[in-house]
Order: C-alpha cells, then structure tokens, then sequence
C-alpha cells in the first residue's frame, strides 16, 4: 500500500492533509483568486506541518496535483518511560517502537496508559494519552 494518493489543489479544504516538501501538514486556510484571462484560478494554501509544527505554504493554479499523505490512526499501551520518550507497544500487531513525548502531554504519560497515535509517511506520532 502507498503512503501518498494524488488529487487537485481545488480538493483541499480546512483540515484536510496534504504533503509540502515531503511532509505530511494540516491545511491551515485556502485562498483562491480569480480566474485570469489567461489561466487558471491560483490558489495559496497555508499549512502546518504535523510533526515539526512549521508553517508551510503552496501556490499553485487550482487545477495542478498535488500530494495527499495515507494517514493511518492506531492504539498502542505505553509500556516504559525512557527519559523524554515512550516505549509503545501496537494493540493489533504487538510491535513496539519507541517515540517522543510530545510537550503538552508529557505529564500524562506513564507506563500502564494507552495512546492513540498516528502513522504519514513512515513516521509516527503521539495524539492522546488516555
């Protein structure tokens, strides 16, 4: 299975994904300008990126590709606490892997607890520690 599908900049909405510079990002806003007399409409797409938090911006004409990341959500249960990283261990294929903490939710973590966590290209990320 691809980690990346294709479609057109006038697919992407507010909270969609998309791939910008070969990171999977969050679509932020989208602007389009008119079409002109010679071309198609233009369109400016703000995004953040998922797992470094930059903002990341494309312009394209509305009819242009571009790339959408394959996001996989999965559970795991954190099995031991490593300094600023947790040791995971998936809930369906029992690998474990190790992954940062992120800052907002490193006073919830402790082993025992079970995480979401989300899969783009090959990289993984902790969104709730529950």
């Amino acid at each position: 299975m691809s980690d990346r599908t294709f479609g057109t900049m006038k697919e992407l909405k507010v909270g969609k994904y998309v791939i910008v510079d070969d990171e999977p990002c969050r679509v932020v806003s989208v602007e389009s300008s008119a079409p002109g007399k010679h071309g198609a409409a233009k369109m400016r797409v703000a995004a953040i990126s998922i797992f470094s938090g930059n903002k990341k911006t494309i312009m394209k004409p509305s009819d242009a590709d571009c790339e959408i990341p394959v996001i996989e959500r999965k559970k795991g249960q954190i099995v031991s606490m490593v300094g600023e990283s947790a040791q995971i261990m998936d809930s369906e294929s029992f690998e474990t892997f190790e992954l940062p903490i992120p800052d907002e939710m490193k006073g919830e973590a402790e082993a025992g607890k079970n995480v979401d966590y989300m899969v783009a290209l090959g990289r993984k990320l902790i969104t709730r520690i529950y």
